[in-house]
């Protein structure tokens, strides 16, 4: 159905770098101190990821990666070995 999303996938997480994240009344209501400089990581669920980004940019920061978390990873053995003929 249109405007459905399958949750099969309703576990994955991403991991956000940000920079550029600035102390305001926002950030004022966390319990630890938000610097203006160097990179902070968030990790966001999918279903929450564009509240994320909407939250991100009103604090004044920029997102420059996203990385899923759940992302199965090759083995050394698996990445260099060409397949045979």
């Amino acid at each position: 159905m249109l405007g459905q999303i399958s949750s099969r996938n309703s576990n994955r997480s991403f991991r956000y770098e940000v920079v550029g994240l600035r102390q305001s009344e926002e950030t004022e209501k966390t319990n630890y101190p938000i610097r203006s400089s160097g990179s902070v990581f968030f990790t966001v669920p999918e279903n929450r990821m564009n509240q994320e980004m909407q939250r991100i940019t009103r604090l004044g920061g920029k997102i420059v990666s996203i990385q899923p978390l759940n992302a199965e990873v090759k083995t050394d053995s698996e990445q260099s070995d060409p397949p045979s003929s």
